[in-house]
Protein backbone atom coordinates (compact mmCIF):
# COMPACT_ATOMS: atom_id res chain seq x y z
CA UNK A 1 0.00 0.00 0.00
CA UNK A 2 1.43 3.59 -0.90
CA UNK A 3 0.53 7.06 -1.27
CA UNK A 4 0.75 8.04 -5.82
CA UNK A 5 -0.12 11.20 -7.32
CA UNK A 6 -2.64 10.52 -9.66
CA UNK A 7 -3.25 13.04 -12.99
CA UNK A 8 -6.21 13.87 -14.12
CA UNK A 9 -5.58 14.70 -17.53
CA UNK A 10 -8.62 16.43 -19.76
CA UNK A 11 -8.48 15.89 -23.21
CA UNK A 12 -10.83 16.61 -26.58
CA UNK A 13 -13.04 13.81 -26.98
CA UNK A 14 -12.50 12.81 -30.77
CA UNK A 15 -10.79 9.72 -32.49
CA UNK A 16 -6.62 9.82 -32.45
CA UNK A 17 -6.18 12.48 -29.03
CA UNK A 18 -6.43 9.68 -26.56
CA UNK A 19 -4.01 7.34 -29.06
CA UNK A 20 -1.47 10.13 -29.47
CA UNK A 21 -1.74 11.08 -25.26
CA UNK A 22 -0.88 7.20 -24.55
CA UNK A 23 1.95 7.18 -27.55
CA UNK A 24 3.99 9.68 -25.52
CA UNK A 25 3.84 8.32 -22.44
CA UNK A 26 5.18 4.59 -24.42
CA UNK A 27 7.82 6.16 -26.40
CA UNK A 28 8.83 8.16 -22.85
CA UNK A 29 9.16 4.23 -21.24
CA UNK A 30 6.38 5.38 -18.66
CA UNK A 31 4.66 2.49 -17.65
CA UNK A 32 0.99 3.06 -16.41
CA UNK A 33 0.12 1.63 -13.10
CA UNK A 34 -3.40 2.04 -13.38
CA UNK A 35 -5.95 4.01 -15.27
CA UNK A 36 -9.40 5.05 -16.14
CA UNK A 37 -11.26 7.53 -18.64
CA UNK A 38 -14.54 8.90 -18.47
CA UNK A 39 -16.46 11.13 -20.89
CA UNK A 40 -18.46 13.59 -21.57
CA UNK A 41 -20.05 15.19 -25.36
CA UNK A 42 -17.16 17.53 -24.95
CA UNK A 43 -14.28 16.11 -23.52
CA UNK A 44 -12.78 12.95 -22.08
CA UNK A 45 -10.63 12.64 -18.32
CA UNK A 46 -8.07 10.01 -18.08
CA UNK A 47 -7.18 9.57 -14.62
CA UNK A 48 -3.28 7.93 -14.31
CA UNK A 49 -1.26 6.62 -11.86
CA UNK A 50 1.93 6.67 -12.89
CA UNK A 51 5.57 4.61 -12.81
CA UNK A 52 7.40 7.70 -12.76
CA UNK A 53 5.02 10.64 -11.79
CA UNK A 54 8.12 13.22 -12.56
CA UNK A 55 8.50 11.83 -16.39
CA UNK A 56 4.71 12.20 -17.19
CA UNK A 57 4.94 15.52 -15.46
CA UNK A 58 7.38 16.80 -18.26
CA UNK A 59 5.50 14.69 -21.34
CA UNK A 60 2.23 16.63 -20.48
CA UNK A 61 4.34 20.20 -20.25
CA UNK A 62 5.60 18.99 -23.70
CA UNK A 63 2.22 18.23 -25.33
CA UNK A 64 0.56 21.03 -23.33
CA UNK A 65 -2.54 18.96 -21.59
CA UNK A 66 -4.82 19.92 -19.23
CA UNK A 67 -4.17 17.79 -16.01
CA UNK A 68 -4.40 18.08 -12.53
CA UNK A 69 -2.65 15.69 -9.60
CA UNK A 70 -4.25 14.83 -6.01
CA UNK A 71 -2.96 12.00 -3.87
CA UNK A 72 -4.48 8.29 -3.78
CA UNK A 73 -3.93 5.47 -1.94
CA UNK A 74 -2.93 2.29 -3.58
CA UNK A 75 -3.70 -0.84 -2.06
CA UNK A 76 -2.40 -4.68 -2.81
CA UNK A 77 -4.84 -6.33 -3.87
CA UNK A 78 -5.82 -10.27 -4.49
CA UNK A 79 -7.44 -11.09 -7.31
CA UNK A 80 -10.65 -12.13 -6.38
CA UNK A 81 -14.47 -11.21 -5.91
CA UNK A 82 -14.40 -9.19 -2.30
CA UNK A 83 -10.72 -8.13 -2.33
CA UNK A 84 -11.73 -4.56 -2.96
CA UNK A 85 -15.03 -4.92 -0.99
CA UNK A 86 -13.49 -5.79 2.35
CA UNK A 87 -11.04 -3.02 1.69
CA UNK A 88 -14.41 -0.35 1.70
CA UNK A 89 -16.18 -1.93 4.64
CA UNK A 90 -13.11 -1.41 5.99
CA UNK A 91 -13.05 2.40 5.44
CA UNK A 92 -16.28 2.76 6.15
CA UNK A 93 -16.12 1.13 9.82
CA UNK A 94 -13.58 3.48 10.74
CA UNK A 95 -16.10 6.47 8.99
CA UNK A 96 -13.46 7.47 5.97
CA UNK A 97 -15.17 8.26 2.42
CA UNK A 98 -13.94 7.11 -0.53
CA UNK A 99 -14.73 9.84 -3.31
CA UNK A 100 -13.86 7.10 -6.11
CA UNK A 101 -12.45 3.96 -6.91
CA UNK A 102 -10.93 1.94 -9.37
CA UNK A 103 -8.71 -1.33 -10.11
CA UNK A 104 -6.01 -2.58 -12.58
CA UNK A 105 -6.74 -5.92 -14.50
CA UNK A 106 -5.52 -8.66 -12.56
CA UNK A 107 -1.72 -9.56 -13.00
CA UNK A 108 0.76 -12.33 -12.74
CA UNK A 109 0.62 -13.98 -9.55
CA UNK A 110 -3.22 -13.14 -8.61
CA UNK A 111 -2.33 -9.80 -7.18
CA UNK A 112 -4.37 -6.09 -8.63
CA UNK A 113 -3.62 -2.68 -7.59
CA UNK A 114 -7.32 -0.82 -5.53
CA UNK A 115 -7.00 3.10 -6.34
CA UNK A 116 -8.80 5.03 -4.02
CA UNK A 117 -9.45 8.73 -3.86
CA UNK A 118 -10.04 9.29 -0.07
CA UNK A 119 -10.09 12.50 1.93
CA UNK A 120 -7.40 11.23 4.24
CA UNK A 121 -4.94 9.23 2.93
CA UNK A 122 -3.06 8.88 6.08
CA UNK A 123 -5.85 7.74 8.02
CA UNK A 124 -6.74 5.66 5.48
CA UNK A 125 -3.61 4.27 5.61
CA UNK A 126 -2.99 3.46 9.04
CA UNK A 127 -6.79 1.92 9.09
CA UNK A 128 -5.71 -0.57 6.71
CA UNK A 129 -1.98 -1.45 8.38
CA UNK A 130 -4.18 -2.17 11.33
CA UNK A 131 -4.50 -5.81 10.28
CA UNK A 132 -8.28 -5.74 10.80
CA UNK A 133 -7.97 -7.09 14.50
CA UNK A 134 -11.47 -5.74 14.96
CA UNK A 135 -12.57 -7.44 12.47
CA UNK A 136 -11.61 -11.00 13.79
CA UNK A 137 -13.65 -11.02 16.78
CA UNK A 138 -14.94 -14.64 16.07
CA UNK A 139 -11.45 -15.73 16.11
CA UNK A 140 -9.92 -17.06 19.51
CA UNK A 141 -7.04 -15.15 21.09
CA UNK A 142 -4.30 -17.60 21.64
CA UNK A 143 -1.77 -16.39 24.52
CA UNK A 144 1.56 -18.52 25.43
CA UNK A 145 1.69 -20.28 28.75
CA UNK A 146 3.48 -17.73 31.38
CA UNK A 147 6.34 -19.83 31.55
CA UNK A 148 7.29 -19.56 28.39
CA UNK A 149 6.95 -15.78 27.89
CA UNK A 150 9.98 -14.06 27.74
Amino acid sequence: MYVSPQFSIFMVNKPGVLAQVLGEFARAKINITAMTMMDSVEHGVMRVVFGAPQKARDVLARLNMPSNETEVLCVNLTNKSGALAAVAEKLSKNHINISYAYCTAGAKGGRTTGVLKVADVNKAMRVLQKGGAKDKKSQPVVRRPQTSRS
